[in-house]
């Protein structure tokens, strides 16, 4: 089961959360058959998203965009505080740039851009908050964003690997965040920690990779466990809802529905689920 876990420093100067996510990406490859580039690159998204998902409260949603000029253009995902996540790549079809080791590459297909983030809180208007890609990676563009859009000094690692035959074999990832009262001397042990890290894939090639993270993060520094709950892709589409969205078109375009192509077929975006209108479902519409 995907899972997230934050955790907190025993003096409480320092937080991280470690995710596995491999169900989860497992899940969007699977409903939108994206190849292995589109996979990875909408996998770190919805990790990312998940991330964000767990710094808000109640039924507040948080929308992540990947918005840029390379062979990839867009992505979306869409979190809540509970874990669940949906997302969908514009591209499903990217399949090229790999390092030498084999791992999947997405920088350089995402190329530059913006990652923007959009936080619904139930307010009158959502906050947007957006920053320049810095590295396409996804990554490092979510640390980018929190450090200098939120002004708190983070870390991010998020990687997918896959199997020989392009599924998902592992996903996760991370985050460690500066809280206000760290001393600079434990900050400065902190940044040589995360940089001496091993690579993300490394870790989550791990046996137990959210352990394997933690320990590479907290090094001989004690922490503690502060929750541990599920993630999953859940779309909370439904056929009630595009409905209502079709009866939106007006009475006019409904019934030219009904009379030039007997019914309608909706899919989707976020998790290709279809839904099909009968004739008689769209009378009911008008």
């Amino acid at each position: 089961m995907d899972k997230i876990i934050k955790t907190i420093s025993n003096n409480g100067h320092f937080r991280a959360y470690a995710l596995e996510a491999t169900q989860t990406v497992s899940e969007a490859q699977k409903r939108h058959q994206t190849w292995s580039s589109s996979t990875v690159a909408l996998g770190r998204t919805l990790i990312a998203a998940q991330i964000l998902g767990a710094n808000q409260k109640g039924d507040d949603t948080i929308t992540v965009r990947v918005q840029s000029n390379g062979a990839i253009t867009s992505i979306i995902a869409v979190a809540d505080t509970r874990g669940n996540v949906k997302g969908y790549i514009k591209e499903p079809n990217v399949d090229y740039k790999r390092g030498s080791t084999g791992e999947v590459l997405v920088g350089d297909l995402v190329g530059q851009g913006w990652f923007s983030v959009v936080k619904d809180m139930g307010l009158k208007t959502p906050y947007t908050g957006q920053t320049p890609l810095i590295s396409g990676e996804i990554g490092e563009d979510l640390a980018y964003y929190l450090t200098t859009s939120e002004q708190t000094p983070s870390a991010v690692g998020l990687n997918v690997l896959l199997n020989e035959d392009e599924s998902v074999h592992v996903a996760g990832g991370f985050l460690v965040q500066v809280m206000p009262d760290a001393p600079e001397s434990e900050i400065a042990a902190l940044e040589t920690r995360i940089q001496n890290m091993p690579a993300i894939s490394k870790l989550l090639r791990s046996h137990d990779h959210s352990k394997a993270i933690l320990d590479a993060i907290y090094g001989q520094d004690q922490y503690k466990i502060l929750e541990e709950s599920p993630l999953a892709f859940h779309c909370d589409c439904s056929k009630e809802r595009f409905a209502d969205g079709i009866q939106g078109l007006g009475k006019i375009e409904v019934e030219k529905l009904i009379t030039e192509n007997h019914g309608a077929e909706v899919i989707c975006q976020f998790c290709e689920t279809v839904y099909n209108f009968s004739e008689n479902d769209l009378k009911e519409l008008i």
